[in-house]
Parts: structure tokens; sequence; C-alpha cells
């Protein structure tokens, strides 16, 4: 319990009557009686605050947030006495999390329950955990306030932010992925199996009609293809600190998991099974899984994944590939590229060819662009773009070094990422490399 500034005021000015009192003796005794009653006010004030357990919170999250959407969180505060009381309510959110509409300050009414909604956003992924609500409660003459902590820890997750996969997945279902960015490719016969005879269609090529069957039914017959499943994608995501660098408001490690998550999704839409296998500090595994229903699996065990402090080896990455996954697959080593890294990434990307093809799929700074398109004024400017360039030119000659050895890759900024990740993984399919 601590004074309210109307009771600290209070005091203030008594204390000036106080003063003004032992110069003029005749106010002495009304001075005593009045501080007696104002004492005895504070204290029935005091004693008529509520107790704790009169008071009762409960609280209502989704089941999972995305990292950096808002989502709506539901407080219910409740009490047992007879009048309203005056408070201001904060939740006790994790420090990872960010609220719209808090502290609130209004009126508790008596015999009713209030539901407090506001909108929460994660700035971190993973587990997270609400403690108790925080109020102040104002005493009713309003002399006195008081904390209390009504309800229960709650506890929620944040994932990596699946937006982009919800988009494509509704703009795939009216047939307009183009829109995203992705584009269709026409798949070679290489990586087509048979499906099906149907009749003849207006726009159907000679070669696939099949002329045994037309000739038996008298009519035009085509073969009908699908596109070749139950192949494997395994997801190597770089979990060292060169990914812990801040592109916008999230790190490069969580454009990179938003990436992961879109072609996840993807492949397992075009029947492929897909795993995971993280390196520089995340030692993780997660067996290759098959179908739309493995998304959240997928979810799960991504959720939580987090760049460290230590340094990235590309050659125990690819070791412990080759022993985890048996079957051939399309290895996509998720990085960000630094000049020191040709030799022993060349080494890595041969290794795992003995089995796999190996797509690179690299970060590229955006503020580094951002910078280099500066006007020069000074020699500082001159300098900076100097190294700017002698930076971008080294970075080019490794992709250079790794488009020589037939080792695909793609670079783009993190926010390209995801649809360049995926297009080229149509790319690879319909060439029947995978």
């Amino acid at each position: 319990m601590r004074p309210t500034l109307l009771t600290l005021r209070l005091a203030a000015a008594w204390t000036g009557l106080g003063l003004l009192a032992s110069i003029w003796p005749d106010l002495k005794v009304a001075w005593f009686i009045g501080a007696g009653l104002l004492a005895l006010v504070l204290a029935l004030d005091g004693f008529l605050l509520p107790r704790a357990s009169a008071l009762t919170a409960s609280r209502v999250l989704p089941g999972r947030f995305a990292l950096g959407v808002p989502g709506e969180a539901t407080l219910t505060l409740r009490h047992t006495l007879q009048h309203a009381l005056r408070v201001r309510v904060h939740d006790g959110l994790p420090p990872e999390a960010e609220s719209i509409g808090l502290p609130w300050d209004g009126e508790l009414p008596a015999g009713e329950h209030l539901d407090l909604s506001y909108q929460v956003h994660f700035t971190k992924r993973g587990r997270h955990v609400f403690s108790a609500a925080h109020m102040l409660i104002r005493s009713r003459f309003g002399f006195w306030q008081r904390q209390y902590r009504p309800g229960t820890p709650s506890e929620t997750r944040c994932y990596p932010n699946y937006e982009p996969i919800v988009r494509y997945s509704l703009l795939a279902m009216a047939n307009r992925e183009e829109q995203m960015g992705i584009i269709k490719r026409r798949r070679k016969g290489a990586t087509l199996d048979f499906r099906q005879l149907r009749e003849y269609q207006d726009g159907d090529v000679l070669s696939k009609v099949d002329w045994k069957a037309t000739a038996r039914r008298q009519m035009l017959i085509s073969r009908e293809f699908e596109e070749q499943r139950d192949q494997s994608v395994l997801l190597v995501p770089d979990c060292g600190r060169r990914m812990r660098a801040m592109d916008g408001e999230l790190s490069q490690f969580d454009h990179c998991l938003n990436a992961m998550l879109l072609i996840a999704y993807l492949a397992l839409k075009q029947g492929d099974e897909v795993g995971v296998a993280g390196f520089g500090g995340i030692q993780r595994w997660l067996k290759p899984v098959k179908g739309l229903p493995a998304m959240p699996k997928l979810l799960n065990h991504l959720y939580d994944y987090e760049a460290t402090t230590e340094p990235s080896d590309f050659i125990e990455a690819a070791q412990r590939v080759m022993a985890l996954q048996k079957r051939r697959a399309l290895v996509i080593l998720l990085t960000n590229l630094r000049t020191e890294d040709t030799s022993h990434l060349t080494k890595a990307v041969q290794l795992l060819q003995n089995r796999h093809l190996v797509l690179v799929a690299t970060l590229r700074e955006a503020e580094m662009e951002t910078r280099a398109a500066r006007p020069i004024a000074t020699v500082n400017d001159a300098l900076s773009y100097g190294a700017l360039s002698h930076y971008q030119s080294q970075r080019a000659q490794i992709l250079k070094t790794l488009e020589a050895r037939h080792i695909p890759t793609v670079d783009e900024t993190a926010q390209q990422l995801p649809i360049a990740l995926a297009n080229r993984y149509l790319d690879l399919k319909s060439s029947g490399r995978i």
C-alpha cells in the first residue's frame, strides 16, 4: 500500500498548517484535533482496500502467435465487493512482447466482469509465459493505492511468420500463384509419371497422343502425366553467429525461417517429403515428413530455432547430413556467405554432391545495397563505397565459383528470398535434377 498524490499534497498542506500553529499557539489544539481526524480517515480508507482474495483474473490467448504479427489477448477481471473499483491494469507480458491498449485505466463495476482485450505481438520466437496480471487499485476516498497480482501464469508459443504460406495457399486454390511471383513452369517428360488416359483436348501436344489407344477407340486419346512425387527435400539452415545480423525488424535468421516454411509447404504440396538439419550451434534433426498434414510438425520443430554465437562449420554440417540422410535429396543450404567461405563451402558441397543435389541459398544484406546507392559527397563516403564495392565483388566471385561447379544458387535479399527459393525449387524439379 502506498499513498496517492492526493495524500501527499494533503500531508504537505497539513505540515504547513503545523508550522503556522507553532507560531500562533491558539491554533495548536485545532491542529492536533484535525490531525487525529485526518489520521483516522486515512486509516479507515486504507482498511477498506480490498483483500487479494476478492480479486480474480483469467486470460485467454491465441493458441499460437506469428512473429511480428499482432494477436488479440483478453483479460477477464472480477471482484466480490459491493462497490466499483478504480483500477489501472497491465498484463504480465513477457519481455519479448509488446502491447497496444495497455495499461488500461477505468472503473471495474461491482457484480459484473470486465473483458479487457488488447493487441500483443512478439519480437522473438519460442515459448513465452505471461505472468499474473498487475492491478493498481485506489481506495474508496482516493488516499491510498495498492498493487495486486491476480490470476495465474499462461503459456503460449510464437512461431515464424507463416503468412506467406497462407497467402500462397489461398492463391493456389484460385490458380493464381503468379500474383505472388511464383511461376509455374512447364514440366518436362523426364520428371513426369504416367497418370491416366483421357480424351484428346484442344491444346494437347501430339507427343502425348496414345496412338494405340486411339486406334482401338476410334477417337483421339491423350496420355495424362503427373509430376514425380515422393522425392526428398532437406533444409539445412545456418544457425551460427553470421545469421544474427538484423535486416529491418527481424534478424536474417528469422527471414531465413520464413523462406524455409514457404519452400516446405510448397514441397509438401508437390508430394515430396521435407526434413530439417540445423548446424552452427543447433544440432537438431527432423527426419523427412510427407504430406500437408505434416506442416504442424515442421512448425513445432522450427518455432524455437535461434541463431547462436557459435561459428558455422560447413564441412561438419555436410558430414552430418551424409550420415543422417541416406536417400538422395535436394539439400538446400541456407546461409549468409562471407568472403572467407570459398574453400570450406566448396569442400562441403563437393562432399554432399556424392549423393545429393545441393542448392546454396544466401541472404544478401539490403543495407549494403542501400549504402552503395547513396551519393558520394565526402572522402569517407568514397572510402565506404570502395569497401562495399570490394565486398560485393568478392561475394559475387564466390557465387560464380559455385555456379562454375554446377552448384545452383539463390542470392536474394531477405524480402525476396522466399519467392526466389520457391521458383528455383520448381526449376530444379522441372529439369529432372532432383
